[in-house]
């Protein structure tokens, strides 16, 4: 993995005090990854770069664990677009196989349901932290508004923070699904 310069990390930081472009967009105009991005803004957050230098080792560390963790949920998010079906029997995606950009953000799947609902699925890869559900129903605000028509969501992770479990219990139109990895392997000589 390439680290990342110094004078990279202070345009990211710029831009992301600066603007509301996503992490795609502000990777794409530095010329790093998506995954370098999210580190950056993972470390302002914790307040690690309050006048005070990071190792490059540290930030090099953190881009790694968050491009493999964006790595996951996109292979996720592939194998459940193959497979639409064994999520739920009539379940269709309806987004173009792309994700769906809102006012709330980007939503990993849309899909619809054999009785015409529209279905938000957010995927996490590991376990899903309290503000997934946050993220999932600011998804489904966000089309309620724009389509005018029942919304309910689905959030898919290997397993689920206690306190996310017992909000969802409270939420009637969202269902939590584990995955689980099942692994073969062929025989090459």
């Amino acid at each position: 993995m390439a680290s990342v310069s110094e004078a990279q990390k202070a345009q990211i930081m710029t831009l992301l005090q600066q603007s509301d472009s996503d992490r795609e967009a502000i990777a794409s105009s530095v010329g790093v990854s998506p995954g370098t991005v999210s580190a950056i803004k993972a470390h302002m957050t914790m307040g690690t770069y309050r006048g005070i230098s990071t190792a490059p080792t540290e930030t090099d560390e953190l881009i790694e664990a968050s491009e493999t963790t964006f790595g996951l949920e996109r292979d996720l998010q592939m194998a459940l677009r193959t497979n639409i079906e064994q999520l739920e029997p009539g379940l269709q995606i309806i987004d173009g196989n792309k994700e769906r950009t809102t006012e709330a953000g980007r939503i990993d799947i849309t899909a619809q349901d054999d009785h015409q609902n529209m279905v938000i699925i957010e995927l996490k890869a590991g376990t899903a932290a309290p503000e997934a559900l946050t993220q999932l129903l600011a998804y489904m605000g966000a089309i309620e508004r724009q389509e005018h028509q029942a919304v309910r969501g689905i959030l898919i992770a290997s397993d689920f923070h206690p306190r996310l479990v017992y909000a969802t219990r409270a939420v009637s139109n969202v269902d939590l699904y584990r995955y689980h990895f099942k692994f073969t392997f062929d025989v090459m000589s």
